[in-house]
């Protein structure tokens, strides 16, 4: 069984995602469509498709951005398990039909996300009722897609994560990061406009043992939504 993980920088890759995968014994391969845009993926093959992150924007009019929002609803259409985080989660959104837009802050950080009701008994979430000190790094939000379910949200992104159907599930903060994914973004020229407005110094490890054992609970029962 082979996942597609659409990536849209190399350094926005699937970290503790990919230790999920392997400990489920599911095959991934890396979709680079801004690199190779005449890449034509077999996705209605793919036991399952993620797509990450990045610091471009579902609004900026990319031809492979328009690509990937297709194959998402394809999937989505066909019950193909579907995880989108961060920039994937707002490409979910959008192929769905539903709006993009900037939020009132820019979230970059550790930052409380609080489970709604309807998580504690998700398939991916269930059991999660306190808040969890997660990490984010997004300046866009997005309306929920018509008929999902809102699993999170933060005092400042009400839209954290939601589930659409049984096997469509977008996550705007990123529960996959290490802390070395972590202090390389801090390093990355894409991000310096993002850097030169903190007020405090990011800590890599804030939270790093904590985000691991939420990271192979949630990722790990995705695999078996995939399986």
């Amino acid at each position: 069984m082979r996942v597609l993980a659409f990536r849209h920088v190399p350094f926005e890759h699937l970290g503790l995602i990919a230790d999920s995968l392997n400990a489920h014994g599911l095959d991934y391969e890396y979709i680079d469509l801004h690199q190779s845009p005449a890449t034509v993926p077999s996705a209605d093959r793919a036991a399952g498709l993620i797509f990450m992150g990045g610091p471009m924007s579902v609004n900026d009019g990319l031809d492979y951005l328009g690509r990937e929002q297709r194959l998402i609803a394809d999937a989505a259409a066909r019950g193909t398990p579907v995880l989108g985080v961060c920039l994937g989660a707002q490409l979910i959104a959008a192929a769905l039909g539903s709006r993009v837009y900037e939020n009132a802050v820019k979230e970059i950080g550790w930052a409380p996300v609080h489970f709604t009701e309807a998580a504690a008994h998700d398939p991916l979430f269930g059991g999660l009722f306190a808040p969890e000190l997660l990490f984010h790094w997004h300046g866009e939000t997005f309306d929920l897609p018509p008929g999902a379910v809102h699993l999170a949200y933060t005092r400042d992104c009400r839209h954290q994560a939601f589930r659409v159907g049984s096997n469509v599930y977008g996550l705007q903060f990123h529960l996959e990061v290490t802390p070395e994914m972590i202090a390389g973004w801090c390093e990355e020229d894409a991000n310096e406009g993002d850097m030169r407005e903190l007020t405090a110094p990011i800590d890599p490890h804030a939270n790093a043992a904590r985000l691991r054992e939420l990271s192979d609970l949630v990722f790990g029962r995705w695999c078996r939504l995939v399986k």
